[in-house]
């Protein structure tokens, strides 16, 4: 096997790199900011730790794997993006603590009204608002049954909601899920959940996966929550139905288009929280310390021609 030239776009600190250097002892590993990345930086570069734009990865002849820090792989999966031999991996398991927690702390400030609240604090006004919901003896529906949907369905469980998941796949059902179907069932769990919880990656086939006609399948007293991608949803429609009071609301942290544009009617619709796109990220230091431990198991894997986890099917985008 050649020399592997590993290139890592991550600001690390010294102990981080330690971590990546003793994981790829046979390895020459490179910091460079994405920004500072050249032509002649790529051209003997075998392996890049990193979101490094695809359109620079054609600077990489001998280019052989790419390590994202993301779960999504957008614009990687593209035609033509990478060469077929370059193996593709992802951050997945890496997101889902910090985003579920994230739509918890969304939902309930939706059920117990605490937006309004808020509200009234800041006009000096002592009021009652009145009932409201919760997430015990709630009924949730999870589409997407990976480490976010699996993460956010261990919470609910734990808070008392009877969890129903969804997911194309045939795979054992986690202990947290009560019941698990196939996509085939989205029509009828629909029109029984307290809460959906959108948790798929945005492919071709998961494009407004929530229409017009399915949001009207939603209970009124429902309550929305999407952190998988803004275009699983068709926001307008989104929109008319939260402004006619046919869902109780709706926590979203991804929109279509982002940035959520002036004048988008989702900025406006009641009982609706909008977040951008920070639920992930590396807000929370723990995201990144998995982010980090994935990459340093598959540079280890690397290192002795073993196969990698996390790997893309750059067919369906994930």
């Amino acid at each position: 096997m050649g020399k592997k030239n590993i290139l890592v776009t991550w600001e690390l600190t010294e102990a981080q790199r330690r971590l990546l250097e003793s994981a790829c002892p046979d390895g020459e590993l490179r910091y460079v900011p994405s920004g500072e990345v050249t032509a002649e930086t790529l051209r003997d570069t075998t392996a890049v730790l990193g979101n490094l734009p695809p359109a620079r990865l054609k600077d990489a002849p001998q280019l052989e794997w790419v390590q994202l820090g993301s779960a999504g792989a957008n614009g990687y999966c593209d035609p033509g993006a990478l060469e077929e031999r370059v193996v593709l991996t992802n951050a997945s398991g890496a997101y889902g603590l910090a985003i579920s927690e994230h739509m918890i702390g969304m939902l309930l400030m939706l059920q117990k009204k605490l937006d309004r609240y808020y509200d009234n604090q800041k006009r000096q006004l002592w009021q009652d608002e009145g009932s409201v919901t919760g997430i015990w003896n709630s009924r949730t529906l999870v589409l997407g049954m990976g480490n976010l949907g699996t993460e956010f369905a261990k919470r609910m469980a734990a808070m008392g909601s009877h969890v129903v998941g969804l997911r194309r796949s045939e795979k054992p059902k986690p202990d947290c899920f009560e019941e698990q179907y196939g996509m085939e069932q989205l029509d009828a769990e629909l029109a029984k959940a307290d809460v959906v919880a959108l948790c798929l990656p945005g492919t071709g086939l998961t494009a407004q996966i929530l229409d017009a006609r399915r949001i009207a399948l939603m209970k009124p007293t429902a309550i929305l929550l999407n952190s998988g991608r803004g275009v699983l949803v068709d926001n307008l429609a989104l929109a008319r139905a939260l402004g006619e009071h046919r869902l109780a609301g709706a926590a979203l942290d991804v929109t279509d288009p982002e940035p959520l544009p002036a004048g988008h009617p989702l900025w406006d619709a009641p009982n609706t929280l909008i977040t951008p796109h920070v639920s992930g990220g590396y807000h929370m230091k723990e995201t990144f310390e998995l982010v980090l431990s994935i990459a340093a198991e598959n540079l280890s894997r690397y290192s002795q021609g073993l196969p990698l986890k996390n790997q893309v099917d750059r067919s369906v985008g994930y």
